[in-house]
């Protein structure tokens, strides 16, 4: 018998996909629910996975290739998997230079023995691949020992921490040293596509402004600092500063509503609900899931939903239902120590505020110069629906709930 891999519904308006990266090769030996390949897509990385085992038989359609929805990608024979032929080389060994091999992976073969089960993240399965590293040989900092991304990166970092180096010095002038890459080129995927369209397509459609204020970080870092060990006690969740701006963006959109509306053709609609999108940065690209009904969420609620989400994208894990619906965005440029920007908008969405870093700085106070740690705030929207009063009236609601917490209580 034979079982035929096909490309799954791919979500709402997503008709055709990219192979993006084949893990299995004809005659290889596959097991139930093991990942066959990756697609990519206009909004998001999709993992094919094997239905049943057997041993791949036909690839129909290689990397690169773009495929519609239901198309063939590979047929798989059912049936006995093959006894792997490393196994049966081991066995040869001398008990002495098995003994000594043994001892030899000692730590590679403590860690990978339990942990046969466990599916590394894709990033960081096609850069082992592309480098030719084995899974066994990284420790995985991701749940049961998941290696992700970043632990491929600092493992080539520590086993080869002057490849940049070489890289970037040029060979000898002897005649014979062949020249290295100084330059690579590699296909945009959908996704960065799809975000050069929209982004581009926000500035064109849009007649798109930004407003600005700052705001003392005092209170609330005063707060986190007291609160955080218990709240991580009894949530088993860090309280972080993203909570605080949820909150306090929905508060204020609830009050200016046409931050959270759009434009739909000639119609302008208003919301009473917040759908709040989360720009978070992967190696793939910007994407932004939504956290639903973020206004009807307390603080622990809402943390856990941002490191649920934050992890599947950073796992690629993100499916189209987790970045559909968004009514208003938040970009936190700050991590990345952005003093100060100018985000642009999610459309169809007409406002996105845009967080930076926390940096101390002389403000003027009761007739005194203070130091405080002061946040820029920047807020970008569509002045076709949100006139400049609206859009200064929600960054200063946002900035008054910030230095004063005590009105997130109260909603006001």
């Amino acid at each position: 018998m034979t079982d035929e891999i096909r490309v799954p519904a791919l979500g709402e308006s997503v008709n055709e996909a990219t192979v993006a990266q084949w893990y299995k090769q004809v005659g290889d030996s596959v097991i139930v629910d093991e990942i066959l390949c990756d697609l990519d897509t206009d909004k998001v990385a999709i993992e094919v996975r094997a239905q049943s085992a057997g041993v791949v038989k036909e690839i129909l359609a290689p990397e690169g290739t773009d495929v519609e929805v239901n198309a063939l990608l590979a047929v798989i024979a059912e049936g006995e998997l093959k006894q792997p032929a490393q196994k049966a080389k081991k066995d040869q060994h001398p008990p002495s230079e098995a003994k000594k091999k043994a001892s030899d992976s000692k730590e590679i073969l403590a860690k990978s023995s339990p942990n046969q089960d466990i599916e590394d993240s894709p990033a960081a399965k096609k850069l082992m691949t592309s480098k030719g590293i084995k899974s066994a040989a990284v420790d995985g900092t991701g749940k049961d020992g998941r290696v992700m991304k970043p632990d491929v990166t600092k493992f080539l970092a520590d086993v080869h921490p002057n490849t940049l180096d070489e890289r970037r010095t040029s060979p000898p002038d002897d005649g014979f040293s062949p020249s290295l890459e100084l330059e690579e080129r590699v296909p945009m995927s959908r996704l960065r596509q799809t975000i050069a369209k929209r982004l581009k397509s926000a500035q064109n459609t849009a007649a798109m402004l930004t407003t600005y204020n700052e705001v003392d970080m005092t209170n609330v870092m005063e707060i986190r600092n007291e609160y955080k060990d218990v709240f991580s006690q009894k949530f088993g969740i860090k309280l972080g500063f993203m909570s605080f701006f949820v909150k306090a963006c929905c508060n204020a959109l609830l009050e200016v509503p046409e931050v959270n509306g759009e434009i739909d053709g000639t119609e302008l609609v208003f919301r009473r609900y917040v759908n709040m999108g989360i720009a978070v940065g992967t190696p793939s690209g910007l994407v932004v899931p939504v956290i639903r009904n973020a206004n009807e969420l307390s603080f622990a609620e809402i943390e856990q939903t941002i490191s649920s989400l934050g992890a599947k994208a950073r796992d690629g894990r993100l499916a189209l239902s987790d970045m559909q619906g968004g009514t208003f965005s938040i970009s936190n440029g700050g991590i990345y120590g952005s003093l100060m920007s100018s985000p642009i908008l999610n459309p169809p969405q007409s406002g996105i505020l845009g967080m930076h870093k926390i940096q101390e700085r002389p403000i003027a106070m009761n007739g005194q110069v203070v130091i405080r740690p002061m946040m820029y705030l920047a807020l970008s929207y569509d002045h076709r629906i949100v006139d400049g009063k609206g859009a200064v009236t929600f960054l200063v609601r946002v900035k008054e709930a910030i230095e004063d917490p005590r009105r997130l209580l109260l909603e006001v």
